[in-house]
This record gives C-alpha cells, structure tokens and sequence, in this order.
C-alpha cells in the first residue's frame, strides 16, 4: 500500500512541450477605392489603398505607432515615384490598447481577427496600372512571437471600382514548400509529450481508484457480476464490457472538451491572468473538498435515472452501470478529472483524449481483472480509515498545485505578490502540515480513530517531511532542482542572488578574463556569447568547442522563460558557461548592416535586399532550419553539422540538460 500511495503522489506531476513550427499567422489581401468628396462625387485621379490582415487563431500584430524599441510596428513602405503620390500617413482601424508585462507594461495598440490599412494616394501618370508595396509586421500570440516578417503587396488600379487582390507573396509559397520538404524537427517531442500525458493520466486513475467513491465499488461491482452471470466465461465477458464502457464514459468526455475547445484554445489561455485565477480558484475548492470540508457532488436525481437504466440488463444495462459509477464517484474523481482535462486540453489536440484514456484505463482494470479472477479478492486490502487518508493527501497536493497557477497570473501582471519566498514558504506550510497530518497530530472530519500509525502512512510522513526540509533552503536562493518547475524564477525575488547563489555563481568556473571580439555577456547569468554568426563559429573553432545557436528574439517570451527557468540550473549552465560557444542571433532587431557592406540579395524574396542583420538570421533559421519561431536552439561541429536534432522550447531542465550532454559527447567523438 506504501508504494501504492507514493505512486499515487508521483502520478500528479506533469510538463507541457510546445513544438517549434514553420508558421505564417498573417495572410494580407488588397483592394482599391475610388475617392469621393463630400457631395458623394468621384475624384479624378485620387483612390485608397486598402491592405487588410486576416490572422489565424490568437495571433496578433502591432499598430503602426509604438514608442519604444518593442515591438516592432507594422510599416507600409510604398514605391514612390512620378507616377503617383502618396498623401498623407496610413491610416488604421482603432484596434485594441492594453498594458504588456513583456514590454515593461506599456500601453501597447494591436490589432486580431482582422485588420485594414488605408493609404490614399493621386495618380499622376494615366497609364499606371500597378502600385508596389511593402508591409513589415510582427505576428504573436499569447506565448511567442514570429519574427518580423515582410510582404509584397500589390494594388492594381482599375477604373471601375475596387479590385481585390491576393496579395500573398512568392516568400508564402517558398515557406510552405520548405515546410513540406523539411523534416518536422519536433515529431519525437510531441509523442513523448502524449505519452507523458498517457502516464501521467493512468497514475491520476489510480490516485482516483485509491479513493473512498471508487474503491469499495470493486468488490461489490465483483460480486455483482459473478452472481448475475450464469457461467465464468459469462462473467468475464460482461466484465469487459464493463470495463470498455468506462473508458467509452470518460474518452467520450475528453472527446467533447477536444472539439469545444480546439487544439490551441487552451493552450492560448495559459499566460492568461483570468484562466489561471479561475484555475487557481477551482483546485483551492477541490482541495478543501478533498480534506473534508463539503462534498462536491452530481445531482441525486441523475444517480437514480442511471439505476434505473441499469436495471434493463445487457449491454444497455451494463453501459449504465458504468454510467452510474462515474456519477456516484464524482465527489472524489470529478476535481483529478478536471485537472487532468484543463491540463491535457492546454496541449492540444489528441492530448485530451489520450488522458482520459490513460485516467478510465486505470480505474477500468481493476474491475475487469478482479472479475474475470474473483479469487484474487481475498488479497485487496480491506476498506478503511486509509482511504480517507489517500483522498486527504491529494487534496493538500491540489492545494500546493494550485498557487502555480496564481503565481503564474502574479508573473502575467508583475505584481511581484508571490514572489519565489513567498511559493516556496506556502509550500513549507503545505507540505509541513501534510506531515503533521501524517504523524497523527492533526485530525480532521471524515477521519477514523487512529490507534497507531501503519508503517505505509509513517514512511509517506517521512517523505513529506524530508521534502519540506529540502525546501527550506530555498528561503535563501538555493535553486531547489526537484521542484524547479513549480516556483516563480529565480530573478522574481526579494533577494535573486541570495545565500548559495551569485550573479557569476553556480556556472562551476564560468567567468572569463577577457572577452573575444564580437562577445558579451548575455544577462542574467553572465554566459558569453556571440552576436555574430562568422565570429562565433571562428572563435569556437580557435578554442575547440561545439557551437550552440540561440535564435531568439527580444519580444520573445518563451526565450525568457528558457533563459530564467532552465538555464539557472547548475548543469546546464555549466556547460553553456564552458562546453559551448553561445551564438545568440535575435530575428527582432533593427541592426542595418554596417557601412560599406553590401547587403546580400533576399532568398526568400529574390530580387530584393536585405534591410537588416537580423533578416538574415530569420532566412537562416527558416531556409536551413525549417522553422521561424523562438527560441530555437541548434548544436552544431565546426563543418556546420548538427550534433543532435535541433530543439524548441523545452521547460524541463532533465530533458534539456540530456540533449546539451548528448550533442556535446557527440562532437567529443
């Protein structure tokens, strides 16, 4: 029962993987407009460019107006000549304003859905027929940004009205067939991802069959069956049946959260401050029920409609049974359930319907197993104060849980409310509670006398309470690897580098005497890197070390997530600091080239040049890589060969710190 338990524990924690992707959120179609003066008649020559945006799901771009460096606006360059004038700016729609964490809580204009843009113009030569122009734009969503990107837009003038035109560019069909011809970088991240989930799911299903609604059902469903059925083999097959109608039940239920929600619906909602106060809200109510304090449960007059079914017999008969556990269980699977869903359903996709298979998987055995063998009931633990104890220490796991999602809100707004301390002494106060909870110091309602403490709840409280004095120093800056995940970043502190943990500190002799030429120290951790592809590959050649390539960006939130949550281990900052050449290559700067170099012809958009330095990294990372979104993370010899598959986003540090150790063995080969 002890290892059950700890399974039990273990079977709660989870991580999300986004995939890097080639993506083109924008797509801009045009059309003209005949000027009219204020009597409603039309004005010769004059007409109105109109480029309108249509972005997919919950991307959106920037106005043309931005103060500051970030984001980068949208800009509409035309092709000005004798032919025809521009008069006036472009105009825009009013969009949206709102304070942006990520911009230093600038009031920052945008625009979704869809957008249009209107520049008038007078045309000075009859026979123009076209008008060339340009729109540089940056897309993001509620997570990452693409990098700013630059299309082709043509108005053809006609002179019987509007025309409308397609305006996709040749750059869109040249990404589409590099997407087509790559390899997807991240298949494999994606399937463990599902199988995590798969895991995950399946040990929450146990943690749910360990409860007071669903444990006692085993025997007497057992029984059931065996009475009911005429011969063994009868018995056995209506038990399958059985067990496939639970699992029906509850993929069925994942089915319906998978199309109301879609496959990025959720995953949008993450960083958004309402969905994780809610979320924070839902697990404290769950918690709270789970140590006794109400019951959250269905409607009685449903329990009855489904016995009543039940009683038909057959297949119909048997599907409602399965039905009915399903209601009369609620109180204790419904809160996992909805954990499990809200978390599966922010991955997208099949991700719901794969966890609640694994969930109803792990409760379905049981019954099926102890059917079709009814002997083995003699060996299940009996029923008793020791799944009230269970159903207890799930809900202070839901309580602990559920200020990762607070904190996350905290971190959206930059309230600076729950800061790394303040997690860490919350979860002290959680944990060590549990403890005492465990030692039988602390009862609480739907308890029973305890006479003694078994050997299983006395080495659970041991755990509990090693886990809460491993967290202590954690007060004090110490990085607590175990739970990395779950508290706030180390620099969202009252003291970011305290006791245990410089600002040099914890890269194991990262430190440089002198810096190379093209070099700096990139923040917070001091780790030297290049911004200059040529410099850094001739100074990891000069040194023998493999290259690291970081195309990130400054808008790009997931950069920093990756910079302040899993660089600040020790390990992987170690090797970042001493195994690797860092070539940092951000897609989002306005670096013109430097005085006296010709700027090199555009293979995306041939016959056009390139602007910026960074327009080149972004034709790099697209052309050679296959994808456009940050961070991006590339370890390659000096021949320009990858070592290891290039990678995206990746939030855990053990999967992460493997592939830096995997591709920096293979360049050691």
């Amino acid at each position: 029962m002890k290892n059950r338990i700890i399974l039990t524990l273990l079977g709660v924690l989870c991580f999300s993987i986004s995939q890097a992707q080639l993506v083109d959120p924008v797509k801009w179609t045009t059309s003209v407009e005949k000027v009219k003066d204020n009597n409603g008649n039309i004005v010769k020559d004059q007409y109105i460019l109109v480029a309108t945006a249509t972005m997919e799901g919950n991307y959106h771009m920037y106005s043309q107006n931005i103060d500051g460096e970030n984001p980068i606006p949208t800009t509409f360059i035309f092709d000005t000549n004798s032919d025809y004038e521009v008069i006036g700016n472009t105009l825009e729609e009013e969009g949206h304003t709102e304070k942006v964490p990520v911009f230093d809580n600038r009031e920052i204009k945008y625009f979704a859905g869809t957008a249009s843009f209107r520049q008038q113009i007078k045309v000075l030569n009859d026979e123009l027929s076209v008008i060339n122009a340009e729109v540089e734009y940056m897309a993001c969503d509620d997570t990452s940004c693409t990098p700013p990107t630059i299309k082709d837009l043509v108005f053809t003038i006609k002179s019987g009205g509007a025309a409308k035109v397609d305006a996709q560019s040749d750059e869109d069909a040249r990404i589409e067939a590099a997407t087509a011809s790559g390899d997807d970088m991240d298949s494999d991240n994606s399937n463990r991802s599902l199988w995590a989930i798969f895991i995950i799911s399946f040990l929450s299903g146990f943690a749910a069959l360990l409860t007071p609604c669903v444990f006692p059902m085993i025997p007497m469903t057992v029984s059931f069956f065996t009475k009911q059925s005429k011969t063994k083999a009868a018995g056995i097959k209506n038990a399958i049946i059985y067990g496939l109608s639970i699992i029906i039940i509850y993929v069925f239920l994942g089915w319906i959260v998978s199309q109301v929600f879609g496959a990025d619906a959720l995953n949008a909602l993450a960083t958004n401050v309402w969905f994780n106060t809610i979320f924070f809200l839902l697990l404290i109510i769950f918690g709270v029920s789970f140590l006794g304090a109400f019951e959250i449960t269905l409607p009685s007059s449903w329990g009855t409609k489904i016995d009543n079914q039940a009683d038909r017999g057959g297949i119909i008969g048997i599907f409602f049974m399965a039905l009915a556990l399903a209601i009369v269980s609620f109180s204790c699977t419904g809160p996992i359930v909805g954990t499990l869903l809200v978390e599966a359903a922010s991955k997208g996709g099949m991700a719901p319907l794969i966890g609640m298979f694994g969930f109803s998987l792990a409760i379905a055995l049981p019954f099926t197993l102890f059917a079709a063998f009814p002997g083995w009931l003699n060996s299940m633990p009996k029923s008793g104060g020791w799944l009230n104890t269970v159903k207890v220490v799930l809900g202070f796991l839901e309580i602990a849980f559920a200020f990762k999602f607070l904190s996350q809100a905290d971190l959206v707004l930059q309230l600076h409310l729950l800061e790394r301390e303040v997690f860490i002494a919350i979860w002290i106060a959680i944990f060590g509670t549990l403890t005492l909870y465990l030692f039988g110091k602390i009862k609480l309602p739907h308890d029973s006398p305890l006479s003694h403490i078994s050997v299983g709840r006395l080495s659970l409280g041991l755990i509990t309470l090693s886990f809460t004095f491993y967290m202590i120093p954690g007060l004090w800056g110490a990085p607590l690897k175990l739970i990395s995940a779950f508290p706030p970043p180390q620099h969202y502190s009252e003291s970011p580098y305290g006791v245990g943990f410089t600002k040099l500190g914890g890269g194991g002799g990262g430190a440089v005497s002198e810096i190379p030429d093209g070099a700096h120290l990139l923040p917070p951790h001091d780790i030297l890197a290049f911004d200059d592809y040529d410099k850094g590959l001739a100074y990891a050649k000069k040194v023998g070390k493999p290259v690291m390539i970081d195309f990130t960006g400054h808008s790009c939130v997931n950069c920093r997530k990756m910079e302040n949550n899993v660089w600040i281990d020790e390990g992987i900052l170690n090797m970042l600091k001493n195994d690797v050449v860092l070539i940092s290559l951000y897609v989002d700067e306005e670096n013109p080239f430097p005085e006296g170099v010709e700027p090199p012809e555009s293979k995306l958009r041939p016959g056009k040049k390139l602007k910026t330095i960074s327009q080149k990294w972004v034709e790099l990372q697209t052309l050679k890589y296959k994808t456009n979104t940050q961070p991006f993370y590339v370890l390659m010899d000096h021949d320009e060969e990858n070592l290891i598959k290039p990678r995206g986003y990746t939030p855990d540090i053990m999967e992460y710190k493997n592939w830096l150790k995997e591709g920096i063995s293979n360049f050691k080969k």
